[in-house]
């Protein structure tokens, strides 16, 4: 499918009636929809039935803005004939959008894919802008041609396992699942079986494909020995809209950890921001310079010798963000290996669980809020602290 797109904020048609690109608009996202909808399909292992005179037609979309400069109604030009099992995207920056970074820019354009997944692209190589391999902070002109080569969609490398779940919530567009420590996301370097998404695999017939072939569904993450409340995507749409909620802050995450130390004030604010270590690149370390915005809110709700119980709220999702500024502080997380010293000694593992998570339901849009119960190893540590 090759879609030429002029991507123009707009909203009238050739004689100025209002609402024609809204029209187009939606016209668009059908097409975007019913063709992410086969590929999903297809990543899951159902077998969908491809007409491929109708798979390798043209399909053209022009959105007007109803401006100084007249756009034609319907583009009959051609395209260059696209790789196969490649979809072509061309677009025309318009003048309302000029200035912008690339990534930006077709993040508002293409609201169907993520933004990091544009970054990838851009970086490999799929993204020209006036025909030439660009940067991602590269800034766009009006009146510029940005064509993306969309890669063809990998089929799910993970297999299905037989791993129980404990779920919190599901319904026909997501999971929320209460993940045990020691269970390790999904697939990488060293854990190619024994997943959270080989376990998914296996509980659901669909899962959303923006995550790639390894990451079904998977819209953010935990650490492997971090317990706790994560939602997990079944479809594409679902997936889109839990990013952006992250993106835009306005999940809420709460977790509770066990921590050295008696903290001076019973809450605060950490606004620190966080980049990878100049020297060990395993770890995160605060870096104001060149890290990235990172905040945690804290409450201290037990205290007793020399372990705290701490409740942090993130306003922000960095790599071991509440293991960074808790050592950041002066208060590593028990059994913390990677940031405090002699942690395991301690505690069997990180004493770190996600409690509360918070989203509004990308289909109805009601808030919910749901709570997984402390595991009984940090509970029992907890008791033992604090008789």
């Amino acid at each position: 499918m090759i879609i030429q797109m002029l991507d123009v904020s707009a909203g009238r048609n050739q004689d100025g009636v209002a609402g024609a690109g809204r029209i187009d608009c939606l016209l668009y996202r059908r097409l975007i929809s019913r063709h992410l909808d086969n590929r999903r399909r297809s990543i899951c292992g159902e077998k969908t039935k491809q007409n491929d005179q109708a798979a390798a037609s043209e399909i053209f979309f022009v959105e007007h803005s109803g401006g100084d400069r007249e756009l034609p109604g319907r583009a009959r030009q051609r395209v260059s004939r696209r790789p196969p099992g490649r979809e072509m995207i061309e677009l025309i920056v318009p003048n309302e959008r000029a200035g912008l970074r690339l990534d930006r820019y077709l993040a508002l354009a293409l609201p169907e894919f993520s933004r990091a997944r544009l970054q990838d692209w851009i970086r490999s190589g799929e993204v020209h802008l006036q025909g030439k391999n660009v940067r991602v902070r590269e800034t766009v002109r009006g009146a510029d041609v940005v064509r993306l080569s969309v890669p063809p969609l990998q089929t799910i490398a993970a297999q299905p396992e037989d791993i129980a779940l404990s779920l919190l919530f599901e319904d026909e567009d997501l999971l929320v699942v209460d993940k045990p420590a020691g269970l390790v996301v999904h697939p990488g370097a060293g854990n190619q079986t024994h997943t959270l998404v080989n376990a998914l695999l296996h509980h659901c017939s669909t899962l959303s494909g923006i995550g790639g072939k390894q990451r079904p569904g998977i819209v953010h993450r935990l650490d492997k020995q971090t317990s706790g409340a994560m939602v997990v995507a079944k479809n594409d749409a679902t997936h889109q809209e839990l990013s952006r909620q992250f993106a835009d802050r306005e999940i809420t995450k709460i977790y509770l950890t066990l921590v050295t130390g008696v903290f001076r004030r019973a809450r605060g604010s950490i606004d620190a921001s966080i980049g990878r270590h100049p020297i060990h690149r395993k770890k995160m370390t605060v870096n104001q310079e060149r890290g990235r915005t990172a905040r945690t809110d804290y409450r201290v709700l037990q205290a007793e010798g020399g372990v705290s119980l701490v409740e942090c709220t993130l306003h922000s999702g960095r790599t071991h963000q509440i293991r960074v500024h808790m050592h950041h502080l002066g208060h590593p997380v028990l059994g913390d290996s990677l940031y405090g010293r002699n942690q395991q000694r301690v505690a069997p593992r990180q004493m770190l669980h996600s409690w509360k998570l918070g989203f509004a339901h990308p289909r109805t849009g009601e808030r919910m809020l749901f709570k997984a119960p402390v595991p009984g190893d940090f509970r029992q540590l907890q008791e033992n602290a604090f008789r």
